[in-house]
C-alpha cells in the first residue's frame, strides 16, 4: 500500500501544476486589482499608484509573477495579503481552524445520524418510518441554511436567550480551560447543526440506497436461509459492502471540512476561512485568493487519495498495485 500511495502523490505534482496554473491565470486576468480598489475615492495621487503598483509587482508581465509566485509557493510562501497586511499562510492558519471546528462537528453529526437511520430505512423500505425521514431528508436538502441559521436565531438566542447570537466567544471574556471549552461549544451549536441538518438527508439517502442494493444480493439470501440473525446479516454481511460508495462522500468532503461555510459564517459572524475567502474576493486580495484556492486544490487531490485508501480498508477485494 506504501509503493502505491507513494506513487499516487507523485502523480499529484503534475496535477497540481496544472492546477495553480490554471488558478494563477484565472484570478490574475481578472480586471482590476487591490490597489486600483483602494484608490478608488481616497486622495491618492497618480504618481503613488504608480508606485505602489511598482512595490507589490502589478505592471510586471503575467509569466513573471507567475514564475515568483510558484517559487514561493513551493515554500509554502503564497505572498502577502493586502488586506490582513500579513503572510497569506499565516492568515489561513488563523481562520481555517474555526471554520474546521465547526465542519468536523457538523460531519460527525452527519455520520453518526444520517448512516444508521439510513440503514433503518433500508430495512423497513417503505413503512411509515422510511416516508418520514425521507421527508426530513428532502426539507434538509431543500431549505436554504441562511434561512434555517435565521430561524434557529430567532428562536434559541432572541427569544429563549439559552444560545449565543454569533461568534465564537462571549464579547470581553477571558475564559481559560473547561469554561473556555464551554463557552466555544454554546457557540458553535447553531452553526453546525445548520451545516449536519443541510448535509444529512444527502448522506442518508446515499446509505439507503447503498443498503438496499446490497441486501437484494444472492449471498444476502443464503446468509437469511442459513438462519443468521436479521442483525447479523445487514450490519456483518451487508453493510460492509454498503459502505464503499459511502466511502467516496467521506474522501471527498476532506476539503469541505476546511473550505469553510460562507453563508452560515456570514449569518452568524464566525471568522471563518469561507467568510475570509469571500472578502478577498470583494477587495481584490488576490494573494490570499490564489493561495486559498490551492489549499482547496491540494486537500481534493488528498481527498482523492483518501477515498481509495479507504475503499481497500472496507473492501478487501480491492487490491491497491
Amino acid at each position: 500500500m506504501w509503493n502505491y500511495i507513494v506513487r499516487r502523490i507523485l502523480q499529484m505534482i503534475p496535477i497540481i501544476i496544472g492546477v495553480s496554473l490554471i488558478i494563477f491565470f484565472i484570478i490574475t486576468l481578472i480586471p482590476g486589482n487591490f490597489i486600483d480598489a483602494r484608490a478608488q475615492g481616497s486622495h491618492m495621487t497618480f504618481e503613488q499608484v504608480n508606485h505602489l503598483k511598482e512595490l507589490y509587482g502589478v505592471n510586471e508581465p503575467i509569466h513573471i509573477k507567475y514564475l515568483k509566485w510558484i517559487k514561493g509557493a513551493v515554500k509554502f510562501d503564497f505572498g502577502d495579503s493586502f488586506t490582513h497586511q500579513a503572510p497569506v499562510s499565516k492568515v489561513i492558519d488563523t481562520f481555517v481552524w474555526n471554520s474546521f471546528t465547526i465542519a468536523a462537528i457538523a460531519f460527525l453529526l452527519e455520520l453518526l445520524i444520517a448512516i444508521p437511520i439510513g440503514i433503518i430505512c433500508a430495512t423497513r423500505q417503505y413503512s411509515k418510518l422510511d416516508y418520514f425521514f425521507t421527508i426530513i431528508a428532502l426539507v434538509g436538502i431543500s431549505l436554504p441554511s441562511f434561512f434555517l441559521g435565521l430561524i434557529l436565531i430567532k428562536f434559541f438566542a432572541v427569544d429563549l436567550k439559552i444560545l449565543p447570537l454569533a461568534g465564537l466567544d462571549t464579547p470581553g471574556s477571558n475564559y481559560t480551560g473547561f469554561q473556555f471549552l464551554f463557552d466555544r461549544l454554546k457557540h458553535v451549536i447553531l452553526p453546525a447543526f445548520v451545516l449536519a441538518f443541510i448535509s444529512i438527508g444527502s448522506m442518508m439517502r446515499y446509505t439507503r440506497t447503498a443498503v438496499l442494493e446490497i441486501i437484494r444480493q444472492d449471498y444476502i439470501r443464503t446468509a437469511r436461509a442459513k438462519g443468521l440473525s436479521e442483525k447479523v446479516v445487514i450490519y456483518k454481511h451487508a453493510l460492509r459492502n454498503a459502505l464503499i460508495p459511502i466511502v467516496t462522500l467521506i474522501g471527498l468532503s476532506l476539503p469541505a471540512l476546511f473550505a469553510g461555510a460562507i453563508i452560515t459564517e456570514s449569518i452568524f459572524g464566525i471568522p471563518g476561512i469561507g467568510k475570509i475567502a469571500l472578502d478577498a474576493v470583494s477587495k481584490r486580495d488576490y494573494p490570499l485568493l490564489m493561495g486559498f484556492s490551492m489549499f482547496v486544490a491540494v486537500l481534493t487531490l488528498a481527498g482523492n487519495l483518501l477515498s481509495d485508501i479507504l475503499y481497500a480498508i472496507v473492501d478487501p477485494r480491492v487490491k491497491l498495485k
